[in-house]
């Protein structure tokens, strides 16, 4: 019996095939859009991590009440304190995010990014080396010998799988080390780490309240996140009472590893995109269910006869439910093949680095596997309303009314489901203009400076050598006048800051006649700046002036601070001249003397909720770092000038890795490329939802002309003119739409409320882009009902009349 179904499904379906072109092209595109969706879903949300039970790993963080710490990370000290608990937790392990500079003479120094562990971690989260042997506790020891593991990557790009490579020796930002084993494919642990090295030789030294550690921990058999939260408070208060110079008023608390590595915003943003392409999958049902309901229409006397003949409702549901299910597996390779064209473009649009290497999807088994569900759910969903409406009737009459037989009820159904197309439709494209207008917010975010003719990049200054007091200091003045003497090069200006991509530092300070409680003390960005800082960013004085030449060299306390700092500190008097130190004993002493107040300028990467923040800029002896980064301003196209800036750092120190070269413009752009990215997602969406929606117009008022062919005819014949006739077709597929944009005026404010904390400088309840989009939608149905009007108003009244007979 289901061999016969289908194969009367196959031959109804070939015998429309117009019809059936268009519902598989409906289909396609709904379940395809679905399932590329559901691949980041699956793997950005539900599959598990790549760790032995990752459901029983935590991250430890500390945070501090009194002094407005939400969070923060763990002192190497206290770490091995919480390390010793063994009630909740099985083991501890912490981690230290590193820049590693490697040579080895096999090649070009390299800077990779990396991290100092102890030695237990990668044991802890059930990950070991594919080749030779992961740390020992001698290994992680003060004052052991260097020892290294790098990642597949490293050993495939710089040793070519040489199993060699194992036991031999490198330097390490200068210093001796050894790679004893190579991690696993793919393996880049926490982030996007490339080396590792062991924790205690580098942070054994560290003070209390350094607290820069990523503390790992395994719940215990039976233990609960509940237990584990509470032994950890109460060991934290411990160590308050214990050590109260430095941890008093500190906690710490767990958090799992899915809330630390997924962010709740990303985790919105998805479920959002989730849920738009869900609509346009409603939007192709529709079109479908009404597309069935057309050739069912016009099939009602063959089932009337079929019915005569001793045919039950049962089986001619069943029949129409085979053919919609054979509509929906004939879809499904196309869907299919549209979602591995989605994924790859989502995947190509992605800067590299930028996606945790946990964070894989592509349509795979389970995307498979939805796409199927999502083919048989929409077959019923699309097939059994018009397969229960048209088994529905009385046989008598329908033979009567022969094939031009249409009840008011099932036009209503027909006309409902377009205005919930429409409704639909309204809703996907309100997001998708919200979200392409945030990424043009961002695009011309305001950065305080001018990113087109600069470019970027970071060199390391490793060994021994740059430990000498000023080294580095003297090392970075002799490559930026190297840089700044070639051709093109307008200026240039060195730091650990680098604008758009971080860097820098930050400190507590102590304000010349503005006394505060010890511990207490005021934060600022602190940085430290070669001379042509501002000149290279084309950024001029609000008050005072720069630095000279000689200043900018020197060790002399000089400081230029921002609007913000300014604002803050001397609201009611000039910041120039004013004075502030540093916080803490450790800290120099200097009084630093202000010459000069600049705009504020953007230093991190672009986030819509950041605020400005107080900054200073010191002379670059203040403040010297291995990583520096160089920022030059130049004549032409930026890129260019790579090639010589590269000659010019290995002129002044061959052995300087350099990394993260870049233009301005290219840092800028990565800074808010995610939401580019939703932006370009949605914008799809809320497109194929339009032209979903605008076929359902189109469909159902093309069947509605065929319909009235007669009443048509009769109009024209008795004196109707063609304008009258034109008007009366769009005018109810205006009628149709008006309803649906009506409806969809109302959801979609309850959409994009969800969608608030995403956007940028847009309000969500905009009514210039929902007055946009409902305008939009009305003349795209208009154009959509003109053509099967047009059609309309050709209809030769004879030959309607004759039809009608």
């Amino acid at each position: 019996m289901l061999v016969q179904d289908v194969r009367q499904a196959l031959r109804s379906l070939w015998h429309n095939r117009g019809v059936t072109a268009v519902a598989v092209a409906c289909l396609a595109f709904g379940i395809g859009l679905n399932t590329t969706i559901f691949s980041i879903v699956d793997g950005v949300l539900l599959k598990p991590f790549p760790y032995q039970d990752p459901d029983r790993l935590l991250l430890i963080q500390s945070s501090n009440e009194r002094q407005g710490v939400d969070e923060s990370g763990i002192s190497y000290p206290d770490s091995l304190d919480l390390a010793s608990l063994r009630g909740a937790f099985s083991g501890m392990a912490a981690l230290q995010f590193r820049s590693l500079a490697m040579s080895d003479g096999a090649g070009e120094p390299e800077r990779y990014a990396g991290a100092a562990i102890s030695a237990n971690l990668f044991p802890l989260i059930g990950v070991a080396p594919i080749a030779g042997q992961g740390f020992t506790e001698a290994m992680d020891r003060p004052g052991a010998e260097g020892a290294v593991l790098i990642s597949n990557a490293v050993w495939r790009d710089r040793y070519h799988y040489d199993q060699k490579a194992i036991g031999r020796r490198v330097l390490l930002n200068g210093l001796p080390a050894v790679i004893v084993g190579v991690m696993p494919e793919h393996f880049a642990f926490p982030n996007n780490q490339r080396l590792w090295v062991p924790l205690a030789p580098l942070a054994s030294r560290a003070p209390r309240t350094q607290r820069d550690l990523n503390v790992f921990a395994r719940l215990a058999p039976g233990a609960t996140f509940d237990t584990g939260r509470a032994e950890l408070s109460t060991k934290a208060a411990q160590l308050a009472r214990q050590y109260p110079d430095t941890n008093d008023g500190w906690t710490a608390w767990p958090k799992t590893l899915r809330e630390e590595f997924i962010p709740a915003d990303v985790s919105l943003v998805i479920w959002i995109m989730m849920a738009s392409v869900t609509l346009v999958l409603f939007i192709a049902c529709s079109n479908v269910a009404n597309l069935q309901l057309a050739r069912a229409s016009g099939r009602r006397r063959e089932f009337s006869v079929r019915a005569a003949l001793g045919a039950g409702r049962g089986r001619l549901v069943r029949q129409l439910l085979t053919e919609s299910v054979v509509l929906a597996v004939i879809s499904l390779p196309l869907a299919v093949l549209l979602a591995e064209i989605g994924t790859r473009l989502i995947a190509s649009a992605m800067p590299p680095d930028q996606v945790p290497y946990y964070i894989t999807w592509d349509v795979d088994w389970r995307s498979l596997a939805y796409a199927a569900i999502v083919a048989v759910g929409t077959a019923v969903l699309f097939g059994l309303l018009p397969a229960v409406q048209t088994s529905r009737g009385n046989l008598v009459d329908t033979l009567k009314e022969g094939t031009r037989g249409n009840s008011v009820r099932r036009s209503l159904l027909r006309s409902s489901l377009v205005v919930v197309q429409v409704a639909l439709a309204l809703v996907s494209l309100v997001g998708a203009l919200l979200f392409v207008r945030t990424f043009a917010n961002l695009d011309s975010y305001e950065l305080g400076f001018d990113p087109k003719p600069l470019m970027t990049m970071r060199f390391y200054l490793p060994g021994e050598v740059y430990e000498v007091q000023d080294a580095k200091a003297r090392r970075v003045e002799d490559i930026v006048r190297r840089v700044e003497a070639l051709p093109r090069v307008k200026s240039a200006f060195a730091s650990n800051l680098v604008p758009l991509s971080g860097g820098g530092g930050g400190a507590s300070i102590i304000i010349d006649g503005q006394p505060s409680e010890p511990g207490k003390e005021p934060g600022i960005s602190f940085t430290g700046v070669t001379p042509h800082f501002h000149r290279t960013l084309n950024v001029a004085m609000k008050q005072g002036r720069d630095f000279t030449d000689a200043e900018g060299w020197s060790s002399q306390p000089l400081a230029i601070v921002n609007e913000t700092m300014a604002r803050r500190f001397w609201p009611k008097s000039p910041a120039v001249g004013a004075r502030f130190r540093l916080a803490g004993q450790n800290q120099p002493q200097d009084w630093f003397t202000i010459i000069g107040v600049a705009p504020d300028i953007k230093q991190d990467d672009i986030d819509p909720e950041d605020q400005p923040f107080a900054a200073a800029y010191v002379p670059f002896h203040f403040q010297q770092f291995f990583s520096t980064g160089l920022t030059i301003r130049v004549d032409g196209e930026p890129a260019s000038i790579t090639p010589d800036v590269r000659a010019a750092i290995r002129a002044s120190d061959p052995n300087l890795p350099i990394s993260q070269i870049r233009t301005m413009d290219e840092a800028r752009q990565l800074g808010f490329w995610e939401y580019g990215l939703f932006g370009w997602i949605f914008g799809i969406t809320g497109i194929v939802g339009l032209l979903l929606a605008s076929v359902g117009v189109y469909g159902v008022l093309s069947y509605a002309v065929t319909q009235r062919t007669a009443e048509i005819g009769v109009r024209m014949a008795l004196g109707a003119a063609r304008g009258q006739v034109l008007r009366l077709i769009v005018g109810h597929g205006l009628v149709l739409a008006g309803t649906g944009v009506a409806i969809g005026l109302v959801i979609a404010p309850l959409g994009t409320q969800f969608g608030r904390a995403l956007f940028y400088n847009v309000n969500p309840f905009d009514p210039l882009t929902f007055a946009t989009v409902a305008t939009f939608l009305l003349v795209v149905a208009a154009l959509a009902s003109y053509i099967p009007a047009r059609r309309a108003t050709r209809v030769n009244p004879v030959e309607a009349l004759r039809a009608d007979n």
